[in-house]
């Protein structure tokens, strides 16, 4: 089956002057009063503020009197039954989760000839979706804030990881900025449960931060790391100001931020199997930074599994032919064999800082899952290997 392009517009994106609706015009008409037969709440409809593939959302105001409903709501109008449901059961899952966008009332609204609306009423984010937000300020937030805010969003999408549900759809226009910067999640029309952590089919999505393996259907399933990529994307775009065009991760080491961040959003966006597993492990890393790498002393290079790193005073050729002549099994870059890892002066186009190149941040994640890695200095390896470093 073909991937869909799903198309993700915001449900609280204020529309700019004269643009232009979409092709079947206005499903609800400014000043029009929709009577919901759940709540027995009125709504007076204000003005078209979004749309997409779900359909289309207004500003509306609440009539009468609620304990529970604000005046000022956002009313999400679909003709399709099946995004519909899917919101308004995770909208009763995620219920007063202060991350989540709320789900107030939910209601099937009988048009004159015939046909059926599908309404949700929703929380209305007054500073619109982050794309919009970072598109009209041009400037990128502080670490700490940004820090602080990707892990609110965390706390939704650990919910469902624990859940076994897949996002599938953590664009910045799905992520909502409200009152002092506070980020929340919406739109759950897509996620999926899955059986097993297999993942689930890829059958829909947005294109913009979709990781490349599924644009290009290289992997045959959605896994909980493809929302951590997605969460990685939009790490950088709040640090980087600019929501409108995915990271690479060439742009990583550019980011204005610590090397521990750019360190995390590396290892969200690039090779898919190094990637974070799931939710809780991102939020682990972005609490507790990984433990400094220290040298060792071994005694011996004698049937050890070895991988270079940095810049080294000799050629590589030479330093490989010299480990094999200590006895050592060198390896091009560290595995879950290597025991033992010589690293050169650090090179300053590393991936993601000084202490963040592709390899180093490998030997992070193999020592998280229990690998014993000894560092070794090119000092320490020209003596093990019986020549005095020049």
């Amino acid at each position: 089956m073909a991937l869909t392009k799903h198309s993700s517009a915001a449900t609280t994106l204020p529309k700019p002057a004269g643009a232009a609706v979409s092709r079947t015009g206005n499903l609800l008409a400014s000043g029009q009063v929709l009577a919901s037969s759940e709540s027995r709440l009125e709504y007076r409809v204000d003005r078209l503020i979004g749309e997409g593939g779900f359909g289309q959302a207004y500003l509306a105001t609440r009539l009468g009197r609620s304990r529970t409903v604000p005046e000022v709501v956002c009313i999400k109008v679909s003709e399709r039954i099946d995004g519909w449901v899917r919101e308004a059961y995770f909208g009763l899952l995620l219920d007063e989760h202060p991350r989540a966008i709320r789900v107030y009332d939910m209601f099937p609204l009988l048009l004159g000839d015939g046909r059926v609306l599908y309404c949700l009423t929703l929380e209305y984010a007054r500073h619109g979706d982050l794309r919009a937000f970072l598109h009209r300020t041009g400037k990128g937030w502080p670490e700490t804030v940004a820090r602080r805010e990707i892990a609110g969003i965390l706390q939704v999408l650990g919910k469902l990881h624990r859940g076994q549900m897949l996002h599938r759809d953590l664009t910045p226009m799905n992520v909502f900025v409200c009152e002092s910067r506070f980020l929340k999640l919406g739109d759950f029309g897509i996620v999926r449960h899955q059986s097993d952590r297999r993942g689930i089919r890829a059958d829909a999505l947005n294109p913009l931060t979709a990781p490349r393996e599924i644009l290009e259907r290289t992997v045959p399933k959605w896994q909980a790391r493809d929302d951590v990529y997605q969460i990685g994307q939009l790490i950088a775009m709040l640090v980087k100001g600019d929501a409108r065009a995915r990271v690479r991760t060439a742009e990583i080491r550019h980011l204005p931020c610590s090397d521990h961040l750019k360190e995390i959003a590396y290892r969200c966006i690039g090779e898919r199997r190094k990637r974070y597993e799931a939710a809780d492990e991102l939020i682990e890393a972005l609490s507790h930074p990984p433990a400094r790498l220290r040298a060792g002393a071994p005694r011996t290079l004698k049937g050890i599994h070895l991988a270079f790193t940095g810049i080294l005073s000799r050629s590589r050729r030479e330093a490989v032919r010299a480990a094999g002549r200590a006895g050592a099994i060198v390896h091009g870059g560290p595995s879950a064999l290597t025991s033992v890892v010589v690293r050169g002066r650090p090179n300053p186009l590393q991936a993601a800082g000084r202490d963040a190149g592709v390899k180093l941040m490998e030997i992070k994640r193999l020592r998280e899952k229990g690998h014993r890695i000894t560092l070794v200095n090119e000092t320490q390896f020209w003596r093990l290997v019986g020549r005095k470093a020049q």
